[in-house]
């Protein structure tokens, strides 16, 4: 196996790199910089970020988040058997309204328990 195969690789490796390093220092030097108490504020979390790391918070923006993942990746799945519907037949089509009843199921669980709530 010859080496200078793996140069195109090498080659688009260093400049992939380098052009994201020029872009994260075109953006901090050309940026603006004006933090504000707004822009500290903690963001989506509901608590101080440079608190206590053992004071008590809130899971349910957590469990929000896990069951975003995990409907989306079951999601995912429906992309390669949309692509080959017409070869799959009767067999694919019902194999699929199987594993949506089943997400459905899982989805109206989730809801009718309270884990999508706020409040």
């Amino acid at each position: 196996m010859n080496l200078q195969q793996y140069f195109p690789v090498l080659l688009f490796i260093v400049v992939a790199v380098v052009i994201g390093f020029v872009l994260l220092a075109a953006g901090r030097v050309l940026g603006p910089n004006r933090p504000d108490e707004q822009k500290l504020s903690p963001y989506e979390c509901g608590f101080e970020a440079f608190d206590d790391s053992r004071m008590k918070f809130d899971v349910r923006y957590y469990l929000v988040a896990i069951l975003f993942i995990l409907f989306d990746l079951e999601i995912a799945f429906l992309f390669p058997w949309a692509i080959a519907n017409d070869s799959v037949g009767l067999v694919g089509f019902w194999t699929v309204m199987v594993f949506l009843a089943v997400l459905a199921a899982g989805f109206l669980y989730e809801w009718k328990k309270g884990a999508l709530d706020w409040e």
